[in-house]
């Protein structure tokens, strides 16, 4: 004698099936995995920034600026559509024109463990004022590879690169959304310096994505 199932309860069974499935993707979606990084070069004239000069640097107190300038020695607009390079591999999160003062933007997450405490940490590194973004959201990319080209937002400065790296991955275009601090925020030569030549690791890392707010219109990574 056949049993009798209610509709109810299999519609019930359904529903919380496919909530496991669309949330078990969303949550994939969040993670991605990606070389831990060997080391940390500069951005330009790799790997130590040769023919250029850093014409501003980090300063947290006002007026402040959230990371450095660097230009061409040749001065005024000699480096303008000079290559700039990854510091180090990593995944896009945010590759975009978002205009104001900002121009061409290039976020990169990046993954590397601490030779004191042997924990895992990240950082986001930020380009700005790029005449041109070679890269994608969502690519994974390799330390000293090209991901644009200095550029001066459209002829709004003399062109230089806008450089930035902060310890706090949730920033991404919402400066104002943390304080500015030391936690948040690195020297990035000093970073740089610090963490210049890391133990080669071949294990991928899980690293955490889609921790930025949204900014006029782009969500990024």
């Amino acid at each position: 004698m056949p049993h009798y199932v209610n509709p109810w309860i299999v519609r019930c069974f359904l529903g919380i099936f496919a909530c496991v499935i669309v949330c078990s993707g969303q949550l994939a979606a969040q993670q991605a995995k990606i070389n831990l990084a060997s080391g940390f070069d500069f951005p330009v004239g790799i790997p130590n920034a040769d023919g250029y000069y850093k014409a501003r640097g980090l300063r947290l107190r006002a007026p402040q600026h959230f990371g450095e300038d660097w230009n061409g020695r040749g001065g005024g607009d000699t480096d303008l559509g000079d290559p700039v390079y990854a510091v180090a591999d990593g995944i896009v999160t945010f590759a975009y024109n978002v205009r104001t003062g900002w121009g061409n933007v290039v976020l990169t997450r990046h993954a590397y463990r601490d030779p004191q405490s042997g924990v895992v940490k990240y950082c986001d590194t930020l380009n700005g004022h790029l005449d041109r973004i070679m890269v994608r959201v969502g690519q994974q990319i390799k330390r000293g590879q090209q991901i644009g080209t200095i550029g001066s937002n459209s002829g709004m400065y003399p062109a230089h690169l806008h450089f930035e790296i902060r310890h706090n991955i949730h920033i991404g275009m919402q400066r104002n959304s943390v304080p500015a601090t030391f936690e948040h925020w690195a020297d990035p030569t000093k970073f740089i310096n610090q963490y210049r030549r890391l133990n080669r690791e071949w294990r991928p890392v899980l690293v955490p994505i889609g921790t930025y707010q949204p900014y006029v219109g782009f969500k990024g990574l």
